[in-house]
């Protein structure tokens, strides 16, 4: 259910502008949950979030602490209402030094919503403080109860929708975004799409149907997948499904994607990849293997062809971006863009080719009764 009349100070001390300030970001180009008024980072105090991030305004002031922050969202005239963790650190814990900041916006009559694995509602002082001011503290990442999980049965089968996925070649490479802009890009062309939420920062900005995949049993992950895509279908009816990938296949901590690929049953996969990375995120001498060996693994695995490369810039000159796009389009004789300053029009169009290709294809196999 998204949430109505929320103004949220999104808490990215430290962190923004950096692969740990993933969910700040995610807040700041999109969400329907909340409307965001400002950002804590003292680094970047007295900046526009969206011209930090983007080179985009978005009038979302960044503050140096919580107090500004109040102070500068009523100053707007939007009393904000909720403060919502940004930070995505390695491994989701909570920083010591966030604790102190978390309190004094308790005290100050904030709701307080966090997709860290450290939950807040555990913590005896800060549930006890939250108590005292009748507030509410929202443990998004926290394990749902066995008995509420689905296990995989089979019912993805079922879904007629054209299915996308959006892997990536790392983790905290921009597989979200593109997820969104798709979606947003198909809408916009007359088709109606849904996107698949997998983390908690589609939740945080109002993905419709979600699942936040690292907080399951493991024995339901494909179960969920499957019951969180087959939802969407039988629910909404959906003319396409964009499916938000975790991690990537070959990074040492996050080796996210076989089960969306084994139970969300995609028929297309869309690849993110930065290629000015050269070791895994956070992880120095992990070399990133090869976009074509990644491709390799993927379709190996799915029996489903990479359709188009999504670039992520970080690191990457503004002016050389398209000659970057250019030689990996060379290499993989793929689609390649970059969503964030092109927008997702290129891709779509390489998308709904694949669509109106499988649409073909069954056509074609009904009539000569076989399979497509």
């Amino acid at each position: 259910m998204i949430d109505k009349d929320c103004n949220a100070i999104v808490y990215c001390q430290g962190a923004f502008n950096t692969t740990n300030g993933k969910t700040a970001h995610g807040l700041v180009r999109f969400t329907e949950r909340y409307r965001v008024v400002t950002v804590v980072d003292a680094r970047f105090a007295g900046s526009d979030a969206g011209e930090v991030l983007d080179g985009v305004k978005k009038n979302i002031p960044i503050t140096a602490g919580i107090r500004e922050a109040i102070e500068t969202a009523r100053n707007m005239g939007a009393t904000a209402t909720h403060l919502v963790m940004g930070l995505a650190p390695d491994g989701g814990r909570l920083p010591l030094s966030a604790k102190s900041d978390i309190q004094i916006a308790i005290q100050e009559g904030l709701h307080v919503d966090s997709g860290l694995h450290d939950y807040l509602c555990d913590d005896p002082a800060l549930a006890g403080l939250a108590k005292e001011h009748s507030v509410r503290l929202r443990d998004i990442r926290k394990p749902r109860l066995v008995s509420e999980l689905h296990f995989f049965n089979g019912k993805i089968e079922e879904v007629d929708a054209f299915k996308i996925v959006v892997l990536g070649t790392d983790s905290a490479v921009g597989k979200r975004t593109t997820a969104w802009r798709l979606v947003q890009g198909f809408e916009e062309v007359g088709f109606k799409a849904e996107l698949i939420g997998t983390g908690q920062t589609a939740w945080l900005q109002g993905a419709r149907y979600s699942i936040i995949l690292d907080s399951l049993v493991n024995d339901f992950v494909a179960g969920e997948i499957e019951h969180v895509v087959w939802s969407a279908w039988s629910e909404s009816k959906p003319d396409i499904i964009v499916i938000e990938g975790q991690g990537s296949l070959m990074n040492p901590a996050y080796p996210g994607g076989f089960e969306i690929l084994a139970a969300g049953r995609p028929d297309v996969v869309v690849l993110q990849h930065a290629p000015a990375r050269k070791e895994y995120d956070g992880f120095p001498g992990y070399k990133i293997h090869s976009l074509a060996t990644q491709i390799q693994a993927i379709e190996l695995l799915s029996g489903k062809p990479v359709v188009a490369i999504a670039v992520n810039h970080e690191g990457i000159p503004l002016e050389r971006v398209g000659r970057v796009c250019s030689a990996i389009n060379s290499q993989t004789e793929l689609p390649v863009s970059d969503v964030l300053l092109d927008g997702p029009k290129e891709l779509v169009a390489a998308l709904l080719h694949w669509k109106r290709r499988r649409s073909a294809c069954r056509t074609t196999a009904a009539k000569n009764q076989h399979a497509c």
